[in-house]
């Protein structure tokens, strides 16, 4: 990736959704280019997916680490990645683990939970409730620091006054549904998904990010920004001490998302780092240095299966 692929992925990290002509704008370029750059992006894996935030609708995140055999693992995971309710999908290092996030409405049973339970060649199951996220929700720092303030300020679209939102409604989780496999779907389409017209849909998503309901995110492989590895880091943190920790975690640019968990690992970080040496070096001297911090454990990211927003 080039500079104007970086800022190009910055931009749609400000706004998932903003027009061509406006991200052509900010960064001096022809609506033609920046048109052309995403696509071939898109064709590379790129995706804008929208990412509905789940405290604002009465939901609950739940961290799930599944112990399976060997040769189960990659047909679970793929199961799991199918199902609306599931995102990070991914096989573990080793191949006899997968981690994966669920979320369930709250006060529901976790139906998913007993399925897995009594699934054949499961060895394991152990679920997470993630109480806060603490870093990541704006963006990885890995993929938006290439924008001046002044290119981030005529990205951001502007504030305008918002209708409260209410009881959301089948359409609004058709509209949801369809911006979770693409978050630049056009409103011809959603209209078609919505049974709206073009200009109530306009009005409604803009009402749902306003008021937090729904963002965006820009999914697309580290890698192609030149970090080639990927491991999920649970921490084991005094209580006395969470606060520090996660504000340091959430000032680090390997963590591209970290979140206050229950269970006896308190805090999980997904960290981004170019190697296993540099994977080494951060949990020595950035990990290991942090107050409060008691115990640590690593694992390798071995496949991403699924990511943010919905399979096609």
């Amino acid at each position: 990736m080039d500079s104007l692929d970086r800022q190009l992925v910055h931009a749609l990290s400000v706004d998932g959704r903003a027009p061509f002509s406006r991200i052509a704008q900010a960064l001096d370029r022809s609506d033609r280019t920046i048109a052309t750059r995403y696509h071939h992006l898109r064709a590379q894996g790129m995706r804008v997916v929208g990412v509905v935030n789940a405290k604002k609708v009465g939901h609950v995140d739940w961290l799930v680490r599944i112990r399976c055999a060997p040769d189960a693992a990659k047909a679970i995971a793929q199961a799991l990645s199918r199902r609306d309710d599931t995102s990070w999908v991914a096989i573990l290092s080793g191949g006899t683990e997968i981690t994966c996030i669920t979320r369930v409405r709250t006060g529901d049973d976790h139906l998913l939970l007993e399925r897995l339970a009594r699934t054949p060649r499961i060895n394991g199951v152990t679920a997470y409730c993630m109480l806060r996220d603490l870093a990541g929700v704006g963006g990885w720092p890995g993929r938006v620091s290439s924008l001046t303030s002044n290119q981030i300020a005529a990205v951001t679209p502007e504030a305008t006054e918002s209708n409260p939102v209410g009881e959301l409604t089948d359409a609004d989780w058709a509209l949801f549904t369809a911006l979770a496999v693409d978050g630049r779907t056009t409103y011809p389409r959603l209209a078609a998904v919505t049974g709206w017209s073009e200009s109530t849909v306009r009005r409604r998503l803009a009402d749902v990010r306003t008021e937090g309901v729904l963002f965006f995110d820009v999914d697309l492989d580290p890698a192609r920004f030149g970090y080639g590895c990927q491991a999920v880091v649970w921490l084991t943190v005094a209580p006395a001490g969470l606060n520090t920790v996660a504000q340091t975690l959430a000032s680090h640019v390997e963590v591209a998302f970290a979140a206050a968990t229950t269970g006896a690992s308190n805090i999980v970080a997904f960290v981004v780092v170019t190697d296993l040496d540099a994977l080494y070096d951060y949990l020595a001297a950035r990990v290991g240095s942090l107050p409060g911090v008691l115990q640590v454990e690593t694992s390798l990211l071995g496949r991403q299966v699924k990511s943010a927003g919905r399979t096609m």
